[in-house]
């Protein structure tokens, strides 16, 4: 699985609007006109998916994942992910 080089997203401060697809087929980062979409097949329990989530937006993105915050979302398909200083 390639991801995306998304690197000139990650500037500490911005925001990032994520669109999530949990339980798809495979594990894949888009970046499309409306945004970012991620898949993963993680079911959505217990904050599994969003574990995944952030797991692969990091690496996307080449930051750690420590650095990435959900500012709202946690239950949502659609959510706003924030890259800490």
């Amino acid at each position: 699985m390639k991801l995306p080089d998304l690197s000139d997203l990650a500037i500490p401060g911005t925001t990032l609007a994520v669109r999530v697809t949990p339980k798809a087929a495979r594990n894949a980062v888009l970046r499309d006109e409306t945004g970012l979409r991620v898949t993963v097949t993680t079911v959505p329990e217990g904050g599994k998916a969003n574990a995944a989530v952030i797991k692969l937006l990091a690496k996307a993105l080449g930051v750690p994942k420590s650095r990435l915050e959900l500012l709202r979302g946690e239950t949502s398909r659609d959510k706003l992910f924030r890259i800490a200083d």
